[in-house]
Formats: structure tokens, sequence, C-alpha cells
């Protein structure tokens, strides 16, 4: 019974050292564990179109897309068909969006972290 014990003893203790082991040095022979890797969050792209209050595109509008933790601004010019396009929007960070041409701007709006979806779509309509 005792020598049961031991041998018990003995194994658990082999298995929480090469647990050890494998933690401490993944990379250290036949039976290492994959290393893990960074997760990436994801990039997310910010699109959409700039329009008058009757609905028309608006070409040469400038789109803001503002980093509410970094405080850095990335700037689009609206296309002849007011479209815009950020891409390489971090996923994880919050941004604020918004367009302006001569006197008239759109309503600000949040681009949250919360927000799952890859592909960022809506519409700025300036005032």
């Amino acid at each position: 019974m005792r020598s049961e014990h031991i041998r018990l003893a003995a194994g658990l203790t082999f298995a929480v050292l090469a647990a050890g082991v494998l933690l401490i040095a993944p990379h250290a022979g036949p039976f290492a564990l994959p290393a893990a890797h960074a997760q990436n969050l994801g990039q997310r792209v910010v699109a959409g179109y700039v329009a008058d209050q009757n609905s028309t595109p608006v070409a040469g509008a400038t789109v803001f897309l503002k980093n509410l933790k970094t405080k850095s601004i990335r700037s689009y010019t609206s296309t002849a068909d007011g479209k815009f396009r950020f891409v390489q929007v971090n996923m994880v960070q919050d941004y604020d969006l918004w367009a302006e041409k001569g006197n008239k701007k759109s309503p600000v709006k949040t681009v949250s972290s919360w927000d799952s979806r890859k592909e960022y779509e809506t519409e700025l309509r300036l005032k």
C-alpha cells in the first residue's frame, strides 16, 4: 500500500514538473506545446457616402476619422459619387466620424469598439 502511494506521488510530481518545463520552455523538444501567438483582434473598414439634405451625393467633402484614445485624425476626400473609405481601422479603439464641406458639417457618429462588424457602413448627411 505504501509503495503505491509513493509511486502515485512520484508520478504526480513528474507530471507537475513536466508541465512546468513545457510552460517555461515551449520550444524545448519533441513533447513541447506550440507557442501561443498574440491574438489579432482585427481591423475593420469604415466606409459610406456623404450626402446633402436632399440625399444627393457630395463630391469633395472632407471626411474625418478621429481615434478617441490617441486623438489622431485621418481624413479622406469623398469621391465624385460621395463615397469614402478608411481601411485598417483598429477594432479595439473608438472613433468619431464626420464630414465637412464649406460651412456644412454632418453630425458626429461614433464607431464603437463594441461594434463587431468588420465592415462599418454609414451615411454622413451635411447640414
